[in-house]
């Protein structure tokens, strides 16, 4: 495990903790409302490409940022933005082409940024606050091969959806700071003749805040 490695599952320790220590707040004040208008979530996010064989290592590179109104007391609409790298090295082999051969370890790297609308829907307006949500919009996705002294890219676009459950935490009473929760999975229809990939498909989870 290399040291970007250790410091990230650091930091995951260290928030999981510090959820820990909060929960007999939680549990002393769970009846508290924080019937709140608007929320920003903002965090890290793990990101696990599926089937796209071209990089499907799954990996902590990522961050999201997203927001919106409640519209009535339980459903809220709003907008969202994300990113993910996801590298997978590929150990030296020879590839054939018609002009030749060549013999070459490389890394292939997927970066990601999915963006648009979101539909939430919150079960309750207390302190503790699980929800469920739906993210509609577009994925810039960018496919790179990395080789000894060039690399190779290719650009695409496609439409994006994902739904998504969750938590919001929120351990002060009459503050809206707090912690928020999440798991998703996401479809995008980015397609790459060169590289393979027909659709990309992912599922992660996120680690952040709320204010």
């Amino acid at each position: 495990m290399n040291k970007k490695e250790n410091d990230m599952k650091t930091k995951i320790m260290a928030i999981t903790a510090a959820a820990i220590m909060l929960l007999p707040v939680f549990g002393n004040n769970a009846s508290a409302q924080v019937n709140r208008k608007t929320y920003i979530n903002i965090g890290w996010q793990f990101n696990a490409p599926l089937n796209n064989n071209f990089s499907d290592r799954a990996q902590g590179w990522g961050a999201y940022l997203e927001g919106g109104y409640y519209l009535t007391p339980n459903i809220a609409a709003g907008l969202f933005g994300s990113f993910n790298t996801n590298n997978t090295y590929i150990p030296r082999k020879t590839y054939f082409g018609t002009s030749g051969a060549l013999t070459t370890d490389k890394q292939n790297s997927l970066f990601q940024i999915p963006f648009g609308a979101t539909a939430r829907y919150r079960f309750s307006t207390r302190r503790i606050q699980p929800y469920i949500e739906a993210k509609l919009g577009a994925n810039y996705a960018e496919a790179t091969e990395y080789f000894s002294n060039y690399a190779v890219k290719e650009d695409t676009w496609g439409f994006y959806v994902s739904p998504e459950i969750g938590i919001t935490l929120y351990p002060f009473y009459n503050n809206n700071f707090g912690l928020h929760i999440a798991g998703y999975y996401s479809y995008s229809t980015n397609s790459s003749n060169y590289f393979g990939f027909k659709e990309l498909n992912n599922a992660g989870f996120k680690l952040g805040i709320t204010f």
